[in-house]
């Protein structure tokens, strides 16, 4: 079958196409997703392992069908898509990074076109404590099989590998191809953006703790749900590391200033950010301050945050001890 290749520059989002298969490498095709938004930058990557007898389809994306309220996970077309880009290969497995709208609901359509078992994340059932600013869940979501941290899936010439990075959500994996030295990294880390960190399944110590393992690995490349692909790895996460301590040490200085409400940090702390996106922003300051709080740093009086008395002074963590 004679592949089209469409003409585009790696690093430049405008120049993709969606509904087309673009190779990135002999083992990795790309199908980007027609649901761009201030949420999902250019729309949902769905990525197809394996050059053989069968593949893998990691993050099969939206459903076809717009969801109510939901604008920004709809996906017209994307499932014949990818299964145009599939033809008449054997899919060996429908691959989820976690259960967001954007990512696993296609998940369903494609295993009733292709008969593939739904492997990877496990599902959730929480309650949930209101409006999301992220993308909502994915309710529906059922696994045929859930992979634990380093469990392994395989087919011809591919391997992939369960990395498990709880934080954006508590079942988060990424998944690395073996045999490239590629990482699949969902909404962990991702091309244009830091992740919205939403409690309550959203934790931002599991999310820097899993930033940390991430950085402690070798990988070559990283192929996010969103965004261009990241070509210097452990430098990148290094910085969003930074980053993230950067935000916890503005949150602190702003509360010792004065008590605050989570609107007013982010009116202080991302100014000039679109006004569509502060609902994101409150949450993973939410989630900053929860993580602050557990520290015995800050405090919360009702809707106000404030410094807490009871916060240790770091001066006297770096005292010698006495004899």
């Amino acid at each position: 079958m004679t592949e089209a290749i469409p003409a585009e520059n790696p690093h430049d989002p405008s120049t993709w196409p969606t509904g087309r298969a673009v190779r990135l490498e002999p083992l990795v095709r790309r199908v980007l997703a027609p649901n761009g938004s201030p949420y999902t930058f250019t729309g949902t990557q769905t990525y197809l392992v394996g050059r053989g007898a069968d593949l893998a389809v990691i993050d099969p994306g939206p459903a076809d069908t717009g969801l109510a309220g939901h604008a920004d996970t709809r996906g017209d077309g994307h499932i014949e898509a990818i299964l145009a880009a599939i033809g008449p290969v054997k899919v060996a497995a429908i691959v989820c990074t976690h259960t967001h709208r954007d990512h696993s609901p296609a998940s369903r359509a494609l295993q009733a076109a292709t008969g593939a078992p739904i492997i990877g994340c496990a599902a959730l059932s929480f309650e949930d404590d209101g409006p999301r600013a992220d993308a909502a869940f994915d309710p529906d979501y059922r696994p045929d099989r859930v992979l634990a941290d380093g469990e392994r899936l395989s087919g011809e010439g591919w391997t992939i590998e369960a990395v498990a990075t709880p934080g954006h959500t508590s079942n988060h994996l990424c998944y690395a191809l073996i045999e490239s030295g590629a990482l699949f990294t969902g909404d962990h880390v991702m091309g244009w953006s830091t992740s919205v960190v939403s409690p309550p399944d959203g934790d931002m110590a599991a999310y820097l703790t899993s930033l940390a393992r991430l950085q402690e690995r070798e990988d070559r490349v990283y192929y996010p749900a969103h965004g261009p692909q990241i070509d210097n790895p452990r430098q990148f996460v290094r910085g969003m590391i930074g980053h993230r301590r950067q935000r916890e040490r503005q949150i602190a200085t702003l509360l010792e200033a004065a008590p605050r409400t989570i609107p007013d940090l982010v009116a202080s702390m991302y100014k000039g950010l679109d006004l569509r996106l502060h609902g994101a922003a409150g949450r993973s300051v939410l989630a900053h301050l929860i993580d602050l709080e557990r520290q015995g740093r800050v405090a919360a009086d009702g809707d106000l945050w404030q410094a807490s008395a009871l916060a240790p002074d770091p001066t006297l963590a770096q005292a010698p001890t006495q004899a």
